[in-house]
């Protein structure tokens, strides 16, 4: 399978990272294009088809990934319209607030359309650790769905889900991976306060975060669950616990979502 990625910018970059990091193809079956010649000059040395040319990019992909800012999706997509096969190749959108609709018109072509998605990883796709959310736009036969899931599971999880679904996802998982960060900020900044230095406060959050995590993976016990084992009568755990929740810990994560797809 060969991939091409149109746009190396933060999302595109990350994309192309965990397609060089993960074993799904060779790096030899990766095209990467970009306006830019400083975005591309990253990839040198590893990829070794780098363009600054879209059209010649988008010709040599089974499946063509473009991933620019949503005003540029429109004069993107119609730049490299005519060069596509609509019969072979395979079209992942990447840019948020672009919609199905808007894709269905830019690309029409004699009539037709090719399978096409909308696509919402979130930065960690870098290190094969994205949550992505991945919508049919185009009808697609359910196998190739499934082949694009399978790409993208290869850098982390992939849920097909409907467009009405996408700003949720977008704020739980992309917005959500700097929510996540924040909190390993606080509670660093509160283990410099008890006395840590401030790495190895670092290093205990985001270990005590992993641990949390694959616990609740591997058991699938609910959250709550989870914490009533680690919670005592009387103990250090549930007052801790009331303690953020007298501050409105429940209330902000929930209305800091709902926020962000307003």
């Amino acid at each position: 399978m060969k991939i091409s990625v149109i746009g190396a910018g933060a999302m595109g970059g990350a994309i192309v990272e965990g397609l060089i990091k993960g074993n799904y193809i060779d790096n030899g079956d990766l095209c990467v294009a970009d306006a830019s010649r400083r975005a591309l000059e990253r990839f040198a040395g590893q990829v070794p088809n780098i363009t600054t040319d879209n059209r010649m990019s988008a010709m040599g992909g089974d499946v063509v990934f473009v991933v620019v800012k949503p005003w540029l999706v429109e004069q993107v997509l119609k730049e490299i319209k005519d060069v596509l096969d609509y019969e072979r190749q395979l079209l992942v959108v990447v840019a948020a607030s672009t919609t199905a609709d808007q894709l269905r018109q830019w690309m029409l072509k004699d009539g037709k359309l090719l399978p096409m998605w909308l696509c919402i990883p979130n930065i960690a796709i870098a290190q094969l650790a994205s949550m992505t959310f991945l919508v049919p736009v185009a009808e697609a036969e359910p196998q190739r769905t499934e082949q694009v899931k399978e790409l993208l599971d290869s850098m982390g999880q992939t849920i097909v889900t409907e467009e009405r679904l996408l700003g949720a996802g977008t704020t739980l998982a992309s917005c959500g991976i700097a929510y996540a960060m924040r909190y390993v900020r606080a509670a660093s900044e509160g283990g410099v306060e008890l006395g840590f230095k401030a790495d190895d406060a670092k290093q205990i959050v985001l270990q005590t975060m992993k641990g949390a995590v694959e616990l609740l993976q591997s058991t699938g016990l609910h959250p709550e669950a989870a914490i009533d084992l680690v919670t005592t009568p009387g103990g250090l755990t549930i007052k801790g616990l009331n303690e953020m929740e007298h501050a409105g810990f429940t209330s902000s994560v929930i209305r800091g979502l709902k926020a962000g797809v307003k």
